[in-house]
């Protein structure tokens, strides 16, 4: 029998109702955004759709009539495939395999974009659950962060993705987890994974979590529950990949969701260590041949924009995927101690969203939009302490400007930077107003020593003793530094250099947040270690 630790909230009803206009204002803005750019995820989305209406399942990933082909894993293909039921109501070209190649009709356009909006119905419902047990000041606040994070408006608004209906499954699953629900947790978590696989970075914490919540109940009874947990997840994977492996079709799936000959790095470099890496690689060839040594130049390039193989070093050894794989379960390890030996539900999403952290930071070919992973969970960890909250102002506000890149058209320009301006200054508040109020932001709780140097570093001790919100001098000059490198990619670069070095901006933005997204994995990993 799973233990139950939540604590009912006093009025479901008005929580919910709500939460529902919470939904609604962001909703709105959502569909201000429908007629603004789309990245080609949309072909991809659209060809999705197209493939699994038209072709039997089968054939789904082995089709390659669009170069877009199904690469997610199967309950994601199930779940396209409920939607190109209303796609061919609405418009059946959308559904046609070859004649909807490139469609892009506001049929299409307000299809897809309204399947995002309402998916994300997932996602409060999720915040809805994981908040109930709290007080009405930290609820609201949380769902004031979550409703509106910038990420989530430009990269699956605009850009084009469904990451907040997956985020809304891992939040769904970790609702459980801390209610004690571990069996519930499991299961969800396992429909995840059999939606976008690259969730699996957090499985390691899942496994040790659940295995040591289940050994503490004595041998035979531990030993039946892991049993009745792995069942449960056998019975997901094979529902999802049953029919698969029926078909004989199990390897093209495998191969389609592990892509290694992508390379290391993606187009543009996700601010992570690998940003740093390259950049010494680049720097000892450059010094070497100004010595006269004979370096030769790697065949492909870093920022030549495209997907492909991008990995070759001229100096310092080539990665491999085995090697990001090691280095990320190495950063996870002191969480999974931390879960083995102490498996307190309270701390799971806290692990949970330092793994995700921990795979941007040292993973393979890692997208700069998979940092949603880890600074939407941490939403909720920021109401633990005034530590948290300061930390996740921080974070938020570097994270949502490595997205900048992806929107890239003059038009789309004011709407970016309004969304981060405004999320920005509605943080500012919210902590501020809640910080002093009788301690919604536990402000008395153990401090860290050390951990908090960039938040609270020049900043006066009395306001730091009162709870008061503050960012310290070193926080505002980091964050000050955005806007600077902003101005140069926007304005002086190509003024003072017109049309030479072009990867210049991009690269500035990708090292400077680096910098920023690697304090914050160093930040998570201090208050992990010195947690009880």
């Amino acid at each position: 029998m799973e233990e139950k630790l939540q604590r009912p909230h006093k009025n479901p009803g008005g929580t919910l109702q709500s939460m529902a206009w919470y939904a609604l204002v962001a909703a709105c803005i959502k569909l201000l955004l429908i007629p603004s750019y789309h990245s080609t995820d949309f072909e991809v989305h659209r060809n999705w759709l197209a493939l699994t209406h038209s072709l039997p399942l089968s054939q789904w990933y082995s089709d390659e009539t669009s170069p877009w082909t199904l690469d997610y894993p199967p309950f994601f293909a199930y779940f396209e495939r409920f939607l190109s039921i209303f796609a061919n109501l609405i418009d059946p070209t959308i559904v046609n395999l070859r004649q909807g190649l490139n469609y892009n009709s506001n049929t299409v356009i307000y299809f897809q974009r309204m399947t995002v909006i309402v998916s994300d119905l997932c996602l409060f419902f999720a915040l809805y659950r994981l908040t109930a047990k709290l007080d009405s000041g930290k609820r609201n606040l949380i769902w004031v962060l979550v409703a509106s994070s910038p990420g989530l408006f430009i990269v699956d608004h605009v850009h084009f993705q469904y990451n907040g209906f997956l985020l809304g499954i891992l939040l769904l699953s970790l609702s459980f987890l801390e209610e004690g629900r571990d069996l519930m947790g499991g299961f969800v978590f396992a429909v995840l994974l059999c939606f976008k696989h690259l969730f699996a970075v957090a499985a390691p914490v899942y496994f040790v979590f659940l295995l040591s919540r289940f050994c503490r109940g004595g041998f035979l009874k531990g030993f039946g529950r892991v049993l009745v947990m792995g069942a449960v997840v056998a019975l997901v994977f094979a529902a999802a990949f049953g029919p698969f492996v029926y078909y004989g079709q199990i390897q093209q799936v495998i191969h389609r969701m592990f892509p290694f000959g992508r390379g290391l790095c993606h187009a543009y470099w996700a601010p992570n260590f690998w940003v740093f890496y390259i950049i010494l690689d680049k720097g000892l060839a450059f010094l070497l041949r100004n010595l006269g040594f004979n370096i030769q130049a790697p065949a492909a390039s870093f920022t030549g924009g495209l997907v492909g193989d991008s990995s070759p070093f001229a100096i310092l050894p080539s990665i491999t995927p085995l090697t990001t794989f090691i280095m990320v379960v190495l950063a996870i390890s002191p969480a999974l101690i931390k879960a083995c030996r102490n498996p307190r539900p309270e701390m799971i999403t806290r692990w949970v969203a330092y793994a995700y952290t921990c795979g941007f930071i040292f993973g393979w070919h890692v997208h700069e939009k998979a940092s949603l992973h880890f600074v939407i969970p941490l939403a909720i960890v920021a109401m633990q302490s005034l530590e948290d909250a300061k930390h996740y102002f921080l974070l938020s506000i570097v994270s949502s400007y490595s997205l900048f890149p992806l929107l890239f058209e003059a038009q789309e320009y004011p709407i970016k930077v309004l969304l981060l301006l405004l999320h920005s200054i509605v943080m500012w508040l919210a902590f501020s107003a809640h910080s002093t109020k009788n301690g919604v932001i536990n402000a008395t709780a153990p401090a860290n020593k050390g951990s908090d140097k960039l938040e609270v570093k020049g900043s006066s001790r009395a306001a730091t003793k009162k709870g008061d919100f503050v960012i310290g001098w070193i926080g505002k000059i980091y964050l000050l530094g955005l806007l600077v490198v902003e101005i140069w990619g926007q304005f002086l670069h190509p003024y003072l250099l017109g049309s030479r070095f072009p990867f210049v901006p991009l690269m500035l933005i990708s090292v400077y947040c680096a910098f920023g997204i690697m304090y914050s994995w160093v930040w998570q990993l201090k208050r992990i270690i010195r947690s009880s």
